[in-house]
């Protein structure tokens, strides 16, 4: 990995799965709806979504069957500013689908995915072009949990020096329990975590994993390897350790429609922010920026402030931040 990959041109690569999604309104249940929403989701196309209306330029690798849905994928995410050209069309296994079942103040998710075309994807696809002028590429714990190539594909993309590639390793933990056989996701997840360049992880979901009493200083001695860790502790802060310091900043006061996508939108924001060549405190004001407008849509992408609002945010004074945070989203 290059010392300047943050002044390297800004590209990053995403890598990962989306699949359709089917969800009824915010207030009504999947049970009784009498229409469902079509929308597209996944970790990785979200996180490039949101850099591409940041500004970065993005592509993302994965595959799709050769179908409607497929197409479909393809057509939302490249409208929004995504390079789509790497994404391969599998003949054979079909586009992979989810369902959201909302409940309250959370979602369930279903996942239909199981031989899916993203499934099958491997280690071949880091011989991508794209890569070799990248500055990040990025990924997420869901990949390893689809198939053995795709961790296989993962693992390799984490076992390579960092002073052999010319980018740095994006990794969110994104835990998603139903994907994984009991008593694996711990061991796996952590070993990848602790093999990146910047890791991102939620406190709710290290607990879950890892030990119940976790505060974010215990999660970095667990996870000591990334040059840069951010702890992501829900709707109260995000806690950043690097070699250089620590830094928490609270969070933005939002009302929440739904909670899926807020960590992408979250992890979007700060690579933006370090990729311009942001201090720490503004990538993560950015991260938080970014993750409110991912809160308050029922789809996993949601429509930015505008840039002079945004500007203004990342602009404010320390205390006035950290003092008028519950109000700053509105």
């Amino acid at each position: 990995m290059k010392d300047d990959w943050r002044s390297a041109g800004g590209a990053v690569v995403c890598i990962g799965e989306t699949m359709a999604a089917l969800a009824p309104a915010p207030s009504a249940s999947l049970e009784s709806a009498d229409d469902l929403r079509v929308s597209v989701a996944g970790a990785e196309s979200n996180v490039a979504m949101y850099l591409a209306d940041l500004g970065i330029p993005v592509s993302w690798l994965s595959a799709v069957g050769d179908d409607a849905l497929g197409r479909r994928v393809l057509a939302e995410v490249g409208a929004a500013g995504v390079d789509v050209s790497g994404v391969r069309c599998d003949p054979e296994r079909p586009t992979g689908l989810l369902v959201k079942e909302p409940s309250g103040s959370r979602t369930r998710v279903h996942y239909y995915r199981g031989n899916s075309a993203a499934s099958a994807m491997g280690p071949d696809v880091l011989d991508d072009a794209k890569l070799r002028s990248a500055s990040v590429v990025h990924l997420t714990g869901v990949t390893p949990a689809l198939s053995p190539s795709c961790r296989k594909l993962v693992t390799t993309a984490l076992t390579v020096p960092a002073g052999e590639r010319p980018y740095a390793i994006s990794f969110d933990v994104n835990h998603r329990p139903a994907l994984w056989p009991p008593g694996t996701a711990a061991t796996v997840l952590r070993d990848l975590a602790d093999r990146a360049d910047i890791t991102f992880v939620g406190l709710d979901e290290a607990r879950d994993l890892w030990d119940a009493d976790l505060e974010p200083a215990d999660v970095r001695r667990l996870l000591p390897h990334p040059c840069l860790l951010v702890v992501k502790d829900g709707g109260h802060a995000a806690i950043a350790f690097s070699d250089e310091g620590t830094w928490t900043v609270p969070a933005l006061g939002t009302d929440v429609v739904e909670p899926v996508g807020a960590g992408d939108a979250f992890a979007a924001g700060v690579l933006t922010g370090l990729l311009r060549g942001e201090g720490m405190e503004r990538a993560l004001r950015l991260g938080h920026i970014t993750a409110s407008s991912a809160l308050k849509v029922t789809a996993d992408h949601g429509p930015l402030p505008d840039s002079a609002r945004i500007e203004r945010l990342l602009d404010l004074p320390t205390h006035e931040w950290a003092a008028g945070a519950g109000q700053l989203a509105c």
